[in-house]
């Protein structure tokens, strides 16, 4: 079968190649791919960054972002049939730490997790895979147009469940969420957090005419341009908020974000931010306000079959309240013969997809 495959840890080794053709065994399912959402992660694989191919192999199969059809089903295998549209997850357990073996793959404590596309197992972009039911999530066929979303979803849920989870601490009201960053991640949490109900705001670079403030906008959410203000300034404008989702990418955001939140608000982390700034921050300050405040600051990165399957149920709800909302995220889709492109010259698309199937 065609694959788009790199040598891991050789900058721009990414091409199409000829690997053979996955072998089905009777506890698993044929897949074969229809589309790969692509992101930073599988450019920073080609760039040589990180990425690890399966043991004993020296290619790696990129993609992680992933949609599939069902092609054939093993014979000891119940619950799928030919033609589910499905999504797999990303990260396999490792097999030795208690949070692998109670199911919270992403909460690998040990590291010897693998994860599809990116470290020790092979990803998506390729005409078929093969995979044990546990790990597949069936998709509804009303959303299938854009569910190839729904591994950077399963990050959001994941996210905002942690709030939730740790914000038993305390009797809690929250009323205004506020997500920094207007890319996949933070539209994504824009839309979880509208069809529960919260008052959202998104805060971006963008101006009030872009497509990212345009969907944001249809999702019901407010939108505000911090191009040229300060994200300290807004909360004598917007009151300070209960939830903040950081998905921005950028350090300063993040210290800039915890100046802002309100009584027992929680900030969470989605975004890694690469390099080795040194740089001044009010640390007094904000160290005052998060213990005065009783605030909590949490990172959560990756997610488990539980947030994918979150995120498949709240596709539907959120397409049903504001139609095509979701779809018009993916706003560059290329035939995957043309996948050089995009790692050459990204863009500034919201999502790209390789079209396979």
């Amino acid at each position: 079968m065609k694959a788009i495959v790199v040598h891991p840890g050789q900058a721009d080794s990414i091409h199409m190649h000829d690997m053979p053709d996955p072998q089905m065994r009777p506890t698993q399912v044929a897949v074969r791919m229809l589309r790969v959402g692509l992101c930073a992660t599988d450019a920073e694989i080609n760039e040589g960054v990180f990425g690890t191919a399966p043991e004993g192999e020296e290619l790696l199969i990129l993609g992680h972002e992933n949609l599939g059809v069902v092609e054939d089903v093993g014979k000891k295998v119940k619950g799928f049939k030919a033609g589910d549209v499905v999504v797999s997850t990303v990260r396999r357990p490792c097999g030795v730490c208690p949070q692998c073996r109670a199911g919270e793959n992403d909460m690998c404590s040990s590291g010897q997790y693998t994860e599809r596309g990116i470290k020790g197992r092979h990803g998506f972009m390729a005409e078929y895979y093969v995979e044990v039911p546990q790990f597949l999530h069936k998709i509804h066929k009303a959303v299938s147009g854009f569910a190839v979303l729904l591994e950077p979803m399963s990050i959001v849920e994941k996210g905002i469940d942690n709030i939730f989870g740790i914000q038993r601490r305390v009797t809690w009201r929250p009323d205004l969420a506020m997500v920094l960053g207007a890319g996949p991640i933070g539209l994504l949490a824009a839309a979880v957090l509208r069809v529960r109900g919260f008052r959202t705001i998104v805060i971006g670079r963008e101006s009030p005419a872009d497509l990212r403030a345009q969907i944001a906008q249809q999702l019901g959410a407010e939108y505000i341009s911090v191009a040229n203000r300060s994200l300290l300034e807004l909360p004598k404008d917007t009151g300070f908020p209960d939830i903040v989702v950081e998905a921005t990418g950028s350090a300063q955001v993040v210290f800039d974000a915890m100046q802002i939140l309100g009584a027992n608000a929680v900030l969470c982390l989605l975004s890694v931010t690469g390099g080795d700034s040194i740089k001044p921050e009010p640390i007094d300050r904000i160290n005052t306000h998060i213990v005065l405040g009783n605030q909590v600051v949490l990172g959560s990165v990756n997610a488990n079959a539980r947030h994918f399957a979150m995120g498949a149920k709240d596709f539907v709800a959120i397409d049903r309240k504001w139609p095509g909302a979701l779809n018009r995220m993916l706003n560059d889709r290329r035939p995957w013969k043309d996948y050089k492109e995009w790692f050459e010259h990204r863009g500034d698309a919201i999502k790209t997809t390789l079209e396979i199937g």
